[in-house]
Order: C-alpha cells, then sequence, then structure tokens
C-alpha cells in the first residue's frame, strides 16, 4: 500500500507541476493520465491538441529537461574524454533520449584529445524526414579547426537499427572529411531507452571511397517494422576505445 501510495503522490505531483507550468487544464491531464501515459504530453506535445502558448511552454519545459541532462553529464564527466561508442553513446542520449515527435542531427566538434569544441543541431526536422546538408557540417568544422566527428540523431519509431540512407550519409561524410584529415569517429542512433554505434556495427569507412558529394539527404523517421530490431546496447558491453 505504501508503494501505491508513493505513486499516486508522484503522479498527482507530475500532474500539478505540468498544469502550473503550461497551463493546461488539470481535468484535461488527469483525464488523459487515467488511460495513456503522461510522459507523452512532453514526447508528444500534441497529443493533448495544445494551444500555441501551451505548446510553447511544453518546449520550454523540453529544453530545461535536455540541458539539466547536459549539465549532469559534463558535470559527472568533466576530467573524462569521448573515447569510445559508449561514452558517446551516453553522451548524446542525455541530448536525444527524450525527443521522440521529430528527427534531430547532431554533432560534436572534438579537439585531437578527443575533448568536445562545441556540439551542433544541424538539422532539425519534420515527423517523417530530417533533410542534411553536409555543407553546414564542413564550415563549423573547419571553423573551429576540429581534429575528429561524431555524429548522432534520433529514431522517433523506436527502431534500433541504421536505414540505408544513415549508412549512405555516414559513407558520404567519409568521403568529404578524410581528404581533409578530419575523422568521423562514429554515427550513434538513439531509439527508446538505447543507443547503436555505427562503428561498432562495422558501418564505417575508415577512409573515403568516392569523390566527396555535397548534395542533401534526407533521413527516413523509421517505423518499428522498417528494418530488423537491433539489441539494445548494453552499458556492461567492453567499452572499447576508437581505433585510430
Amino acid at each position: 500500500m505504501g508503494y501505491l501510495h508513493t505513486n499516486e503522490k508522484y503522479f498527482s505531483d507530475f500532474v500539478q507541476s505540468i498544469h502550473k507550468l503550461t497551463r493546461i487544464p488539470l481535468d484535461k491531464l488527469e483525464e488523459y493520465g487515467k488511460v495513456n501515459n503522461l510522459i507523452n504530453v512532453l514526447e508528444h506535445p500534441r497529443v493533448l491538441e495544445p494551444t500555441v502558448a501551451q505548446f510553447q511552454k511544453i518546449e520550454q519545459l523540453n529544453a530545461f529537461l535536455r540541458a539539466y541532462r547536459v549539465v549532469k553529464w559534463e558535470e559527472e564527466n568533466a576530467r573524462q574524454c569521448i573515447r569510445s561508442p559508449q561514452q558517446a553513446g551516453d553522451y548524446f542520449s542525455t541530448l536525444l533520449e527524450g525527443v521522440r515527435d521529430r528527427e534531430r542531427f547532431m554533432v560534436a566538434f572534438l579537439n585531437n584529445s578527443n575533448r568536445i569544441i562545441e556540439t551542433r543541431t544541424i538539422s532539425e526536422g519534420s515527423i517523417d524526414q530530417a533533410p542534411v546538408y553536409p555543407r553546414d557540417i564542413l564550415k563549423p568544422a573547419l571553423n573551429c579547426d576540429c581534429s575528429s566527428l561524431i555524429f548522432a540523431h534520433n529514431h522517433p519509431g523506436g527502431t534500433l537499427s541504421p536505414s540505408p540512407e544513415d549508412v549512405q550519409l555516414t559513407r558520404r561524410m567519409v568521403d568529404i572529411f578524410n581528404p581533409l584529415n578530419i575523422q568521423v569517429l562514429d554515427h550513434i542512433i538513439i531509439a527508446g531507452n538505447g543507443y547503436l554505434s555505427m562503428a561498432e556495427m562495422g558501418k564505417l569507412p575508415s577512409v573515403a571511397e568516392r569523390t566527396a558529394n555535397y548534395e542533401s539527404i534526407s533521413l527516413p523517421v523509421m517505423e518499428q517494422s522498417d528494418y530488423p530490431y537491433e539489441t539494445l546496447h548494453s552499458s556492461d558491453e567492453i567499452d572499447d576505445e576508437w581505433e585510430r
């Protein structure tokens, strides 16, 4: 009974907080929560058909939660460098794990000690695709004199497996940056509560294979039935470093 009472209290606190922060009517939240997961209010903001002002409040709340996760990660990893797929997956999970209403493509620019110089959102797509323009990655990479790059994007549909477009984009990035002596270390895919490393899968070429192509490519949002489901990455696996 104590456990159930505690859960009810947290549920009530959550509903009250969302109501106060977004001004979505309390009865509307409570009614939705009777048969649905209230986390949807944050992860799929349009499920309750909010007003423009309410939607903006939800977006602000999500931005705060993402910032909190990043600050917490940086505090816990202040003296660490990103040297492995596991560390890259953990880092980008803080940024992309809760984004389920759109696809977002991000890049981390690293120095020669594998410390992050900066991380940028390069593309934020619609519910069904996210166009990526290589030039939007090339310019900041040259401006910050980075030595390596890590790409990451989310699959809102929950499928933890690379699409053909994911593989094509990754190869194209290697074709562009390898001749410039900028190494593409990995491409991380975030889905559900897990992540996948294309470097670990052997889907990341070590050298350029074709002439650089700067045309855009759209990454489609994948549904769970589109491609075979890969096993979630486990934190218990060996934390191997990338080969250089």
